[in-house]
């Protein structure tokens, strides 16, 4: 709803042909599908564990970017895939090891799969405001999380707590408004692969916030792994760009 008032109130662009279809399609499979696995599936699965499948979605997406034709799949991008998982998994390696429910892992080890696969449906044909783009995929992907929240019984009740209040209006106004409108800005004008590292800098930034605002304690496995995460999304993200032929 947010997102419309603001599509129509600024008379922004509206998606319209390939564009509004790709823009359904990323709204179904990563709002109606993607982050209902994610949400479900860390009621039982350590964040940390989540964080760490979260962290192959750049490897993920750059073999289906290579399938639908996007983007080719040079050693590069593999490369600072596969640096910055480590980094992730280094970041949290003190955190794991406890028995994991392997129904919620696998939903999200699926919802880590098909985040990536939303991104390459909807670079494969950008267009309109990324408010208006967002509007359509939220309209489209909103109904599918009621149903399977009906189906699962879950109890529909407004937060009672100011600190409940404060969550949802975070989630709706920084972590859909804000991200997912940014999300699709880049997607509009980057490679969807070299957008797609967000995934992995999420836990480092995650983890710097907790060390400054709730005041954690960051041990040396964290600024390590901070620091190989880093360096994985900087081999990924400068892959280069063809030379242009003659001057």
């Amino acid at each position: 709803m947010v997102l419309s008032v603001l599509a129509l109130a600024g008379r922004l662009e509206w998606p319209r042909g390939a564009a509004l279809r790709a823009a359904a399609l990323f709204g179904f499979v990563d709002f109606g599908v993607s982050l209902g696995l994610l949400y479900w599936a860390e009621t039982a699965v350590p964040s940390s564990v989540a964080a760490i499948l979260y962290a192959t979605i750049p490897l993920s997406t750059a073999v289906l970017a290579r399938a639908f034709g996007l983007e080719s799949l040079n050693a590069r991008k593999v490369a600072g895939a596969l640096v910055g998982l480590a980094g992730v998994v280094v970041l949290f390696s003190a955190q794991l090891g406890a028995d994991l429910p392997p129904l919620p892992l696998a939903a999200a080890c699926l919802g880590a799969v098909t985040a990536a696969l939303a991104g390459v449906l909807l670079k494969r044909a950008p267009g309109g405001s990324p408010v208006a783009v967002n509007a359509v995929a939220h309209l489209v992907g909103a109904p599918f999380c009621l149903a399977a929240s009906l189906a699962l019984g879950e109890p529909w009740r407004l937060p009672a707590t100011p600190g409940g209040w404060g969550s949802l209006v975070y989630l709706v106004v920084f972590g859909s408004v804000i991200a997912f409108v940014a999300f699709a800005f880049l997607v509009q004008r980057w490679p969807v692969v070299r957008t797609s590292f967000i995934a992995v800098l999420t836990p480092v930034l995650a983890t710097l916030l907790g060390a400054a605002v709730l005041h954690e304690r960051l041990g040396l496995p964290a600024l390590a792994g901070a620091v190989v995460v880093v360096a994985g999304v900087a081999i990924g993200v400068t892959t280069g760009r063809p030379r242009p032929a003659g001057r």
